[in-house]
């Protein structure tokens, strides 16, 4: 064999070893990648599983948010994804309607069952929702009353031998992909409203707010207590009571949105005008149950959308003069003792008169602070035009409020300025229609 020929077969040689080891190193390189993926597939499972960060596998749940119109009272049903939260339940006469809208609203099984504090307006038709679903877990206040309804709900809750505690203050649980952080109560407090659960649900970057009827002592403890308190969705406390939704509250929660559950006509004049005032002065979109019914806010989370437009009328409620008394609340005579103020349209006199005078927003100063006080200006608006046109509505019987199913007498002043219906059909006619009588007038 020549040296031409033996260089040629080292050639042919290295070259099918240089061959084989780059084919070595492309299926181990291949056999790598494979492996790698399918180690990282139930990875990014389980992160999608446990509401991980990872936004490339992170799929945010829908959540629905129901503010149920149960009259004076709260209750609210969070859906998210296939797990449901209830908030409350009304007084004793609502437990029935809890119970149905829930079945409505697909509702089999609640995660959760929060009784913020023991007031029978917030735990009432608790009894109901106990017996006939089926719940997980029961959070109720630290504060305990000796009388018929909480002994009723304790009753209901032994019966069905569900567990219940008060949850700590920074607990911590997921309701599908929203996250429940507990913000009260971290003590003991004299009064029950004060010592109501409070709680923040945080879905994606939307976050709703909910203090019970915690007044402001409890307000100052929620807002010292370290915590991120700021939410898209304030449900505002005490049905809009002027005990409740402080200034200095406000500004730390800054809300865009608000809604008040109360009922229309209530006699304790819920909403305060000096909660309306607050709220007011932020620029916060109201959303109200005594006008509209059941409120549905829905969070992508991104954004939050309502099935109803916001209110724009900002009417406060009257007490009557029982509820006044009881609770030390001034009606009446103490509003003009405030010293009232009419609007712009006023003529230069400063004497506006006639109905002019009663279709313009009042004002007070509300003493040194200088802050001014929403007035029932739509109602006194109502109430002129009725007192001035009464020949003409002397054939009207009653004023229907078809979104509420409340009846008015034509000089009720808390007539409705939305949703309204004049009829001079009978009273038992109007009751046969599903309407309930005002409970200001008494139709």
């Amino acid at each position: 064999m020549t040296g031409e020929n033996v260089r040629n077969a080292f050639m042919k040689k290295s070259m099918r070893v240089i061959l084989t080891l780059i084919i070595t190193l492309v299926i181990i390189t291949l056999a790598a990648c494979v492996e790698q993926k399918a180690q990282a597939a139930p990875k990014a499972q389980a992160t999608q599983q446990t509401g991980g960060s990872e936004p490339e596998v992170f799929m945010q749940d829908k959540m629905e948010v129901h503010f149920i119109d149960v009259g004076q009272g709260d209750s609210t049903l969070i859906k998210c994804g296939d797990h449901s939260m209830l908030i409350d339940t009304g007084d004793d006469t609502k437990g029935t309607a809890i119970q149905n809208y829930l079945k409505k609203q697909s509702v089999k099984k609640l995660d959760y069952l929060i009784l913020t504090h023991p007031d029978s307006d917030h735990i009432g038709g608790a009894p109901v929702i106990i017996t006939k679903f089926e719940i997980n877990k029961v959070f109720i206040s630290n504060y305990e009353k000796d009388n018929k309804t909480y002994r009723k709900l304790i009753q209901a809750l032994d019966d069905k031998k569900l567990s219940y505690s008060t949850p700590k203050v920074g607990y911590e649980f997921s309701l599908g992909s929203a996250a429940v952080t507990i913000l009260a109560p971290d003590k003991e407090y004299d009064n029950p409203n004060d010592a109501s659960i409070a709680l923040i649900v945080k879905n994606g970057d939307n976050k709703f707010l909910f203090t019970g009827d915690a007044e402001a002592e409890a307000e100052k403890d929620i807002s010292n207590s370290g915590f991120d308190i700021t939410a898209d969705v304030y449900k505002v406390g005490h049905h809009g009571s002027r005990t409740s939704t402080s200034a200095e509250f406000m500004r730390k929660v800054k809300p865009k949105y608000a809604v008040i559950s109360c009922a229309e006509g209530n006699s304790y004049g819920h909403p305060h005008a000096e909660t309306l005032n607050t709220l007011r002065a932020r620029g916060v979109k109201l959303y109200r149950t005594d006008e509209e019914g059941s409120i549905i806010a829905t969070s992508d989370g991104k954004d939050i959308t309502f099935n109803v437009p916001p209110s724009d009328t900002w009417n406060s409620g009257e007490p009557t003069e029982s509820s006044a008394k009881s609770s030390g609340e001034s009606t009446g005579s103490s509003a003009k003792s405030s010293g009232e103020s009419t609007g712009s349209s006023a003529k230069s006199s400063g004497e506006p008169t006639g109905s002019s005078a009663a279709a313009e927003s009042k004002t007070a100063q509300a003493g040194a602070s200088g802050t001014t006080t929403v007035r029932d200006s739509a109602a006194e608006v109502k109430k002129s035009q009725v007192q001035e046109n009464a020949s003409d509505t002397s054939e009207i019987t009653y004023i229907l409020n078809v979104k509420t199913k409340k009846f008015h007498r034509p000089s009720c002043s808390s007539l409705p300025t939305t949703n309204r219906k004049d009829t001079s059909e009978s009273r038992d006619s109007v009751i046969a229609q599903g309407y309930e009588p005002c409970k200001r007038c008494n139709p």
